[in-house]
C-alpha cells in the first residue's frame, strides 16, 4: 500500500486518501476493509495488535514517514474511536495536523471531533440522496458546527450545488472521479478537490483546467 501512495505522488497527486482503523493496542493503520485473513476466518483489525498485522498493512506513521507531513491526507474514519490516536500520530509530524482531513458519513460525529483539534479539517462524506433536509439546510448546519467540507459522489455534483455550498464557506470534494469525463465534469462544476484511483488522469486534467 505504501508503494501505491508513493506512486500516486510521483504521478502528480497533491494529496492522499485512505481508510483508517485502530488496532487492539491503539495504533491507527490503513486498510481497505479492516479485516484480515481469508473467507470465514477473517478477523477485524480492532481485535489484532499491531505486531500481528501483515507487513502490507501500514501504520499512519509509516505513511507520514514516506510522503512527509506536508502532504495533505484524507482519512475515511471507519472506527470513530481511532480519532484521538490519529491526531496524536499527526502531531508527531510537525505540520501534518493542519493537512489532515477526517471524513465520516455522519456529519454530527465529524463535528464532535472539532473539540479535539482546531487545525484538522472535518468532512461530511455522504450522498445527495441522504441529505433529506435539503442541501441549503445541510450547508448551514455544517458551517455552524465547524465542519469544513462535504464529499459527494461525482454523479451528485452540479455547478449550482457547488455554488450553494461555497456560499456557506464549505469546501466541495468529489469522490469516484475515475474516468476523464468524470474528472473534467467535476472541474467544470467548480469542486475544490477530487478523489479517484488514477492520479495521473487527475493531475493531467488539473493542468488543463482553464483559469477562472
Amino acid at each position: 500500500m505504501l508503494d501505491a501512495f508513493s506512486l500516486a505522488i510521483t504521478l502528480g497527486a497533491t494529496g492522499l486518501k485512505g481508510d483508517v482503523w485502530l488496532t487492539a493496542d491503539h495504533v491507527p493503520v490503513l486498510d481497505d476493509d479492516g479485516r484480515l485473513g481469508h473467507l470465514l476466518r477473517r478477523r477485524p483489525i480492532g481485535q489484532t495488535v499491531r505486531a500481528d498485522l501483515p507487513g502490507g498493512v501500514p501504520t499512519l506513521s509509516d505513511l507520514y514517514g514516506i510522503v512527509g507531513a506536508g502532504t495533505p491526507v484524507a482519512l475515511d474514519v471507519r472506527d470513530a474511536s481511532a480519532v484521538p490516536a490519529v491526531l496524536d500520530t499527526a502531531r508527531r509530524f510537525p505540520g501534518a495536523e493542519d493537512g489532515l482531513w477526517l471524513c465520516h458519513p455522519d456529519w454530527e460525529t465529524a463535528a464532535s471531533w472539532r473539540d479535539l483539534s482546531r487545525g484538522v479539517r472535518l468532512v461530511d462524506s455522504t450522498r445527495l440522496a441522504r441529505i433529506t433536509e435539503g442541501p441549503e439546510r445541510r450547508a448551514a448546519d455544517l458551517a455552524a458546527a465547524g465542519v469544513d467540507a462535504v464529499s459527494l459522489d461525482e454523479s451528485d455534483w452540479s455547478a449550482g450545488l457547488v455554488a450553494l455550498f461555497h456560499r456557506f464557506g464549505i469546501v466541495c470534494l468529489g469522490r469516484n472521479a475515475q474516468q476523464p469525463r468524470q474528472i473534467h465534469g467535476l472541474l467544470r462544476a467548480g469542486v475544490d478537490g477530487l478523489f479517484g484511483s488514477h492520479a495521473d488522469r487527475m493531475a493531467q486534467a488539473a493542468r488543463l483546467r482553464p483559469e477562472a
